[in-house]
């Protein structure tokens, strides 16, 4: 990535000043100071003043656990240094901080696509005005966002270099978005979840026993070591619980409730049987307690019948004269929820909760916004309207391009972990009572990078289909150089196919032949497809064994025509293959050779790793 910005200063340089423009115009013309951010402020200041994790009350502070620890300590530390409850100072950090997340977005492009998706990412992500817009905002969408990106660039550079630091930085970076919020955990469920497919689908290939093992074991430890180092900043909020609160909460609790505090579930289900909305959100969901409902907001799917109606006022107008929900009133909610569940199930667990789903991915996106919240209503001042028509339509385009790119099959390598995450956490959203947009703002990275893999133009694929000529030419030159005869290193490319995911070489006799090396079969970090056509008889290898379509070596290589097949990074197959062809070249080249047909020469007999080393083949998607 360093390498693509000192290519391409002046690209990097506009872009980031107008993300900057961007950011400030939301952080200076509308600041979001929201409810939630002065419960974050007000746990940050006793805190910082008092070293007491709570809420202000009438006589004292009490300790608390509804919010997670890393906003409040985020802000203790800007208050530290700029002055208590100075929020534009926290809006400028996290100016930075998103600023900082578009790199790592730009980053991740970069290593799963191309240095051109790379760009086209770091324009999506800097000019997105909803990532900007939480920039603006006292609320933990930022961070959360930072650190949901940072992960999973660790686990991808994890899935290419096994080695342990790199899964142990995932995990970090999978706890601090659980320190900030706590559907922050979806985010290693979904990667532990990847690495579970994985190993099942080791198991399930036919490769020898010890290939097996070690590639088991690497995927084990793996996620032995995520989930360790995930947990790990938990563990003194954990403590820090049991020893004040005497609770066991490595979170923060579901209903955002103080311990031992009671809590209406019947009317949270009851909300649950036709809540799709952020409007009924805001309208009634946040005004229990302490606010009256008007029942007149209730949507009609609230009412299965006239009967059910009635009900549903009388229990609207008993809270209304108390302002809050005692366990008998919740009692009546939970009967009246029962009854709709019975009625029509299917409403309840798919129908709704789908509802739900696509309201918070295709919403405007304007709730931190002074926009109306029934925005299909259309009914508020011009310039406002405005805004909501162009952020509607904005967050149409980046999820159509999103879409597009996977209907026309974009190679994203590791697209089933993006896609996998993506689907766990919009699942999860769907059974949530208050559907928010906000919500959905840790899925936007990987929307725009499946935006970013649609970059990728007719001259960067002729680009690719001079790749396979290039790597023949460089294998004919180390074999020359090697002291292998020209005659014996030429070789005709009879045919060549390209077709992003797959190279095709018809090379003079038909094929490169490899030797079966089982300790070189597989490794699972890097992955190639190799296709080849059918070959005649191969004639003998020097010690008397058939090496035609009948024996072991005829068979793998009908396999390989329309399996895929992992190998090492290049790096270290072409320090492999080094090795290999000396050894081959000094000890053995004259028993190893193969009878040639007709005019075509042939090849010395080469391993596996020669061949994989020396061709560099393109790796694509785990």
């Amino acid at each position: 990535m360093r390498e693509l910005v000192r290519k391409n200063p002046e690209f990097f340089l506009f872009a980031t000043l107008a993300a900057i423009a961007l950011r400030l115009l939301f952080i200076l013309g509308v600041p979001a100071i929201t409810a939630d951010s002065l419960v974050y402020g007000d746990i940050a200041k006793n805190w910082l003043q008092h070293g007491i994790y709570g809420l202000s009350g009438p006589a004292r502070i009490s300790p608390t656990d509804i919010r997670l620890p890393g906003y409040p300590g985020f802000l203790a530390l800007v208050f530290a240094i700029f002055g208590t409850e100075h929020y534009r100072a926290v809006l400028l950090v996290q100016l930075v901080v998103d600023l900082a997340t578009c790199l790592v977005i730009a980053d991740l492009a970069c290593r799963l696509l191309s240095p051109r998706a790379a760009k086209a990412a770091f324009l999506l992500s800097a000019l997105c005005p909803f990532l900007a817009n939480f920039a603006g905002a006292a609320l933990t969408e930022t961070w959360e966002v930072f650190f949901t990106v940072l992960a999973l660039d660790f686990a991808i550079n994890g899935f290419e270099d096994a080695r342990g630091l790199r899964w142990f930085a995932c995990g970090l970076a999978c706890g601090g978005a659980m320190l900030f919020r706590p559907d922050g955990a979806l985010l290693p469920i979904a990667i532990e979840l990847y690495l579970a497919a994985l190993i099942a689908r080791r198991l399930a290939r036919p490769v020898p026993p010890k290939t097996r093992a070690y590639e088991v074991e690497s995927l084990l430890r793996a996620g032995l070591v995520l989930a360790i180092s995930a947990l790990l900043p938990l563990v003194p909020w954990t403590i820090r619980n049991w020893h004040t609160l005497h609770v066991f909460q490595p979170l923060a609790p579901r209903y955002a409730n103080q311990a031992y505090a009671f809590v209406p579930r019947g009317f949270e289900r009851w909300m649950k049987t036709w809540i799709a909305d952020y409007a009924s959100t805001e309208e009634i969901y946040w005004a229990v307690p302490g606010n009256p409902i008007d029942s007149s907001y209730l949507p009609i799917r609230a009412f299965d019948s006239p009967d059910e109606e009635q009900e549903t006022r009388r229990l609207l107008d008993d809270y209304n004269r108390r302002l809050e929900i005692n366990p008998e009133l919740d009692s009546r909610f939970e009967r009246l929820a029962e009854e709709r569940i019975r009625q029509d199930g299917w409403r309840y667990w798919v129908w709704l909760p789908s509802l739900r789903i696509a309201s918070m991915w295709l919403r405007p996106r304007t709730e931190i916004l002074p926009c109306n919240r029934r925005w299909w209503e259309f009914d508020e001042e011009p310039q406002w309207l405005a805004v909501m028509i162009v952020f509607g339509i904005v967050n149409l385009l980046y999820l159509a391009a999103a879409i597009l790119a996977l209907v026309r099959r974009q190679q994203v390598p590791y697209r089933g972990l993006l896609l996998g995450f993506v689907i766990l956490r919009s699942a999860f959203l769907g059974t949530l009572e208050n559907p928010e947009s906000r919500y959905t703002l840790e899925l936007y990275p990987v929307v725009i990078l499946l935006a970013a893999s649609l970059s990728r133009n007719r001259a960067s694929r002729r680009e690719n289909e001079r790749q396979p000529r290039r790597r023949f030419d460089q294998m004919r030159s180390l074999l020359t150089k090697w002291g292998v005869g020209h005659a014996k290193a030429r070789a005709n490319v009879l045919g060549k196919q390209f077709d992003g995911r797959s190279i095709a070489h018809r090379i003079g006799l038909g094929q490169i032949f490899h030797r079966l090396d089982q300790q070189a079969l597989a490794f699972n970090v890097a992955r190639i497809r190799i296709a080849f056509p059918a070959t005649g008889r191969l004639g003998s290898n020097g010690n008397g064994k058939n090496l035609g379509h009948q024996n072991l070596l005829g068979r793998f290589w009908n396999r390989m025509r329309t399996t895929e097949y992992n190998a090492r990074p290049f790096v270290f197959q072409l320090l492999s293959s080094l090795i290999c062809f000396h050894r081959l070249a000094c000890e053995r080249l004259a028993s190893l050779r193969v009878r040639s047909w007709g005019s075509t020469d042939c090849f010395p007999f080469l391993s596996l790793k020669a061949l994989s080393g020396i061709f560099s083949w393109r790796r694509i998607s785990e």
